[in-house]
């Protein structure tokens, strides 16, 4: 399997960030994507770099305000507020108020949490974090390749249409659908990260041309707490084409498989002509973040499930990280 990883993705280092009235440190470090290309390296799969594509297809699922202010961030305010990391603290209450003309300003409006902290590499990093997708996604939609891996650091699938949040800045994910569908009419995208892809999701919410299939751990009790529950379906052109597959907390990987069952006859009955895997391994039970009990032999029985579909597929690395 080709594997598409670039270094600069590394730049990001964001160090700490503010969690539950304390600082700790940031599990979403550029250790976790060594240890992951290491691992594929030595288990023979060939990487390959990603060419550069531009922001077209960036801006093509993202508000290019959005783009605009995260990619010059850092070269606006850096000075002023560097060395340390750039966390905006006002963000706005609702989406009817105006954005604001000060950069800092734009960030709070662009960001719904403290966990996306803008450091002088990440603009470096997020881009070539979707080149990444990007590359994946060109190479399955030109017929290159069956299946392609990308590396992507940091992950994407929590940022919105116009927002950041939980460690993600670009959704990789839904800008590798998209240039999915340059070629294939109907695209699906299966998110099988512990956390509901929020971001995914807001992007194909009114959409019927891509199925977005979540299994996540309960949002009533777990981050991203306001969206992905069973009863939303998608709008408009998009009713249907949401399903949230919900696990309780304390699942087992029983319980993970049989949603694996329900996600993968929902995309056969879609019709889908290809797919997307946002790829979060943080539904094991012994990451620092997970709530439910998957294992090895269940991730390589579910990736057996997905692999039986014959779709060209993208595989998106999303969550998954250290322990403390």
């Amino acid at each position: 399997m080709k594997i598409v990883f670039d270094e600069r993705q590394l730049a990001h280092e964001p160090g700490s960030y503010f969690r539950r009235g304390a600082t700790i440190a940031h599990p979403e470090q550029p250790q976790r994507a060594i240890l992951l290309r290491d691992a594929l390296l030595a288990a023979g799969h060939q990487r390959v770099f990603p060419a550069d594509h531009g922001l077209d297809p960036i801006v093509a699922v993202h508000d290019p305000r959005f783009v605009d202010c995260l990619m010059h961030a850092w070269d606006e305010l850096g000075a002023s507020f560097g060395p340390d990391p750039i966390v905006p603290t006002f963000h706005p209450q609702r989406r009817d108020v105006r954005p604001a003309k000060s950069l800092l300003g734009r960030l709070g409006w662009h960001s719904t949490d403290t966990s996306c902290p803008i450091t002088e590499g990440t603009a470096t990093a997020i881009y070539w974090s979707a080149q990444t997708a990007i590359e994946a996604a060109d190479r399955v939609r030109s017929g290159a390749e069956g299946h392609v891996y990308a590396l992507c650091r940091p992950p994407g699938h929590h940022a919105t249409i116009d927002q950041t949040m939980g460690f993600c800045f670009f959704n990789n994910a839904a800008i590798a659908a998209q240039h999915l569908r340059g070629r294939f009419a109907k695209v699906a995208i299966l998110d099988v990260d512990t956390h509901q892809g929020n971001g995914t999701s807001d992007v194909f919410y009114r959409r019927g041309d891509v199925l977005f299939v979540s299994i996540h751990t309960d949002p009533s009790e777990y981050t991203p707490f306001f969206t992905g529950y069973s009863d939303e379906r998608g709008e408009g052109e998009g009713e249907g084409a949401t399903l949230n597959l919900v696990l309780a907390p304390g699942a087992t990987a029983a319980d993970i498989l049989a949603r694996y069952d329900e996600a993968l006859a929902a995309i056969r009955a879609f019709g889908a002509e290809a797919l997307v895997i946002s790829l979060g391994l943080d539904m094991s039970a012994d990451d620092p973040l997970s709530l439910v009990g998957m294992t090895r032999e269940g991730f390589e029985a579910g990736a057996r499930k997905i692999a039986d579909l014959g779709l060209p597929t993208v595989l998106i690395q999303e969550g998954g990280y250290l322990g403390p």
